[in-house]
């Protein structure tokens, strides 16, 4: 059976939830060379083991990254190149949340620290990655140069509700990766390296599983009032981003999509 991706893939917040999930997914849909990158070291090491477990014949090469930090984030692409030869799959996925507390409560700090890395530092990746891309060989139609994928989130694409909890600057931020995401689909569509952004919903991780134990917890409604009625596991997630960054989406460029589990249509 012909597989569905091949080549080298970056991947930031590789350590545990989606960007591990994602990993996995890539892996077994024909990714062959994976650099892992993640702020996490014990969790990057503990990563690289499972899917060295499950996946013997790929090669990884583990990165410790602070998507804040410039100088760091242009290292770890240009050893992902040097090392593999080639990038041509980058998903930029580190990211973290934020108080929840209303604007009024939060100071300037937690909200240049939350931008920081969840739209600096997608920006400062893609920024590297963009510059390894633009001078590789165009592979065609379905591969070109290069692909990739921003995660966003359904709250880039809608605010907070009334009965949700505030999280402000990641609403902002995510509305932010979507534009970046956009502006540049438009200027490197030409060069064949083509950006899109996927847009979760409410992920099942250990941590949410824990928030929605309390039954007062606000998150339960909208759990309750989601279409599907369910969250999303996480490799749902990895496998619609292994869609965007195969051919099998060589016509999406710019994209947001949606995995939400119908959330954000209400």
């Amino acid at each position: 059976m012909a597989q569905l991706l091949r080549g080298t893939a970056f991947i930031t917040g590789a350590a545990s939830g989606i960007g591990q999930h994602t990993a996995l997914s890539f892996a077994r849909h024909g990714i062959r060379r994976l650099a892992l990158a993640d702020i996490n070291a014990a969790g990057l090491e503990a990563a690289n083991a499972a899917l060295s477990a499950r996946f013997p014949h790929v090669e990884i090469l583990s990165l410790r990254l602070d998507v804040r930090d410039p100088r760091g984030v242009r290292d770890c692409v240009r050893r992902t190149a040097d090392r593999f030869g080639r990038l041509d799959v980058a998903v930029n996925n580190a990211g973290i949340g934020g108080s929840g507390r209303p604007t009024h409560a939060v100071p300037e700090s937690e909200w240049r620290g939350v931008l920081d890395v969840d739209l600096d530092g997608v920006w400062r990746c893609q920024r590297e990655e963009l510059a390894v891309m633009v001078e590789q060989e165009d592979l065609g139609v379905r591969e070109g140069r290069g692909r990739i994928i921003n995660v966003a989130s359904m709250l880039g694409l809608i605010a907070p509700g009334v009965r949700q909890l505030p999280h402000t600057a990641y609403s902002a931020a995510k509305h932010g990766v979507i534009g970046m995401t956009r502006g540049d689909a438009n200027h490197y569509g030409p060069k064949n390296i083509r950006i899109n952004a996927i847009c979760p919903g409410y992920v099942e991780t250990p941590l949410l599983n824990k928030v929605l134990e309390d039954p007062s917890s606000p998150l339960r409604s909208d759990f309750d009032n989601t279409p599907l009625q369910r969250l999303a596991q996480m490799d749902e997630i990895g496998d619609a981003i292994t869609f965007l960054a195969s051919p099998m989406s060589s016509f999406v460029q710019g994209a947001a999509l949606v995995a939400d589990g119908g959330f954000s249509t209400q």
